[in-house]
């Protein structure tokens, strides 16, 4: 690891999300975040067999040299039933593979309107689970769903976590493009509290797209700027669509576009350093001389006016 230069903050690492190899497998993602010179991978657990075996993803990191930096439950709406079709049980499994695969970061989405029972118990198990484990469970916000322009708000009890407070939160870019909202804001909101951010863009469609960033309209180049000026000691995830790639060649240069992106505006940059008053010796010509650090002009002298004489 190379050396900070002293008066700077270190760069968060930059991870790979699983996901964002898709329709590729997770073994694809490892493989990739190698060769392209990512610091780790977050797992997504999802409908990939190989990212519901822990077994496998460990081998795999240990393969590749690739470190596996969080782990995000499943939860999406495809996922209902992977691992078990109880959300709870979910949540549990996933600190497990967090604590087995040594990272200390589950990211979570609120739970959907219609798991009532679900929605009533998260909080108060999210809180549980971290103090058993000591695992970040980091809720990510969301965003609303769109459709015949009619727009609904598909969590409970909405799709901004900060609304109802957390101790850990994850900021993904493209969610706040997709819901309209000052991702700079929700930043600020998170404040302290901020563990994760999923680096992605958007145009502000009522979509999910998440765009390379830098090829939508978020801030992601100040969003990464004000994450390393105060210190962020999470990871930022690249998670950005490639389904549409249909060469691998094609898919890794994208993720290597998007890495690129995040390595640049996560540079830190050297902090201004205050130099030493100079001294009034210093800013005159020789002792005694003060003439050059006088704050205004000495005033010109008086003329003399010689009274007439007359000749004898």
């Amino acid at each position: 690891m190379t050396a900070v230069p002293p008066g700077r903050s270190p760069a968060p690492p930059v991870a790979l999300s699983t996901g964002s190899v898709y329709p590729e497998s997770a073994r694809v993602a490892f493989e990739l975040a190698a060769e392209l010179g990512y610091d780790g991978v977050e797992l997504m657990v999802w409908i990939d067999p190989i990212s519901q075996d822990v077994a496998e993803v460990a081998r795999l990191a240990e393969r590749f040299g690739v470190p596996v930096l969080a782990v995000h439950a499943p939860c999406l709406a495809v996922t209902q039933r992977v691992w078990s079709p109880d959300p709870i049980d979910r949540i549990r499994r996933s600190v497990a593979a967090a604590e087995t695969l040594g990272c200390r970061t589950v990211v979570l989405h609120p739970p959907f309107r219609w798991q009532r029972r679900y929605a009533a118990q998260f909080s108060d198990e999210v809180a549980r689970a971290e103090e058993r484990s000591g695992v970040a469970l980091a809720v990510e916000n969301m965003f609303p769903i769109t459709r015949s322009g009619v727009r609904t708000v598909p969590y409970s009890p909405g799709f901004d976590p900060t609304e109802v407070g957390y101790a850990h939160y994850t900021l993904d870019l493209s969610h706040t493009a997709t819901a309209g909202v000052d991702a700079l804001a929700m930043l600020d909101r998170m404040g302290t509290g901020l563990t994760h951010v999923h680096l992605a863009d958007g145009s502000g469609a009522p979509r999910d797209e998440h765009l390379v960033p830098g090829r939508g309209g978020q801030p992601c180049a100040e969003v990464c700027e004000r994450l390393t000026a105060s210190g962020f000691a999470g990871a930022v995830v690249v998670e950005i669509s490639t389904r549409r790639c249909r060469t691998r060649p094609e898919r890794a240069a994208l993720l290597a576009e998007s890495l690129l992106f995040a390595r640049l505006h996560l540079q830190p940059t050297a902090r201004p350093v205050r130099e030493a008053p100079i001294t009034l010796a210093e800013r005159t010509d020789g002792p005694g001389d003060t003439s050059v650090v006088c704050a205004d002009p000495p005033p010109p002298p008086t003329p003399k006016h010689r009274s007439a004489t007359r000749s004898g």
